[in-house]
């Protein structure tokens, strides 16, 4: 766990530097009129800690396999209207909400991380693989949407 604390650390210091060497334009910019712009990335960012905060803290105490459930992205992001708020609105609550979930994580006993979490289909996973998964997922948005030059995709 250590290490996945390390890089989302790494992540709540880097991520306003990135996005401060962006023009408005860059970070407001959809590759294409069904993809995310650069503000909406980090903000749906935002939606997968604010899920995942809850995930991290039922599977340690729920009795049977917890579910985690689906969720749709693409509404969450509209409806939160990440593209028309400020940038450093949507940055300020990624560091927030992560610094909230390396407290979660720092604190999560070791007999914990083996709790059982059902990710569908019947297929089940620990807490700490939901966990790292979670930077992976995060890691995966920041590397191939955020720090690439602007293309269309």
């Amino acid at each position: 766990m250590q290490k996945v604390v390390e890089r989302i650390n790494h992540w709540i210091k880097t991520l306003p530097e990135v996005y401060n060497t962006m023009s408005e334009e860059e970070v407001s910019s959809r590759p294409l009129p069904n993809k995310w712009s650069k503000k909406e990335i980090v903000g749906h960012l935002c939606d997968s800690a604010i899920l995942n905060m809850e995930r991290f803290i039922k599977i340690q105490y729920e009795e049977s396999v917890y579910i985690v459930e689906s969720y749709d992205q693409d509404q969450w992001v509209a409806v939160q209207n990440y593209q028309d708020t400020k940038l450093g609105e949507i940055v300020n609550l990624f560091q927030t909400l992560n610094n909230q979930i390396l407290n979660i994580v720092q604190h999560i006993p070791n007999d914990k991380l083996s709790n059982l979490c059902d990710i569908g289909n019947n297929q089940h996973r620990t807490l700490e693989w939901l966990i790292q998964d979670y930077l992976e997922h995060m890691e995966h948005h920041i590397y191939n949407q955020i720090l690439i030059q602007n293309k269309n995709e």
